[in-house]
């Protein structure tokens, strides 16, 4: 193969380990953001529990 091809190739390969890693990185954002919701919504029904007493 000639190194044309084989620049090419590695540039491809490259392209799809970038791609993988930050798929990743924006689900772990995303999952982390929809934790942070609940856990905001749960403190805030434990405020309003606490205030019927």
């Amino acid at each position: 193969m000639s190194a044309k091809i084989l620049s090419r190739i590695a540039v491809l390969v490259a392209a799809i380990c970038l791609t993988a890693g930050c798929a990743n990185t924006i689900r772990g954002v995303g999952q982390d953001t929809a934790n942070a919701v609940n856990a905001t919504q749960n403190a805030g029904q434990n405020v309003a529990n606490a205030a019927e007493r």
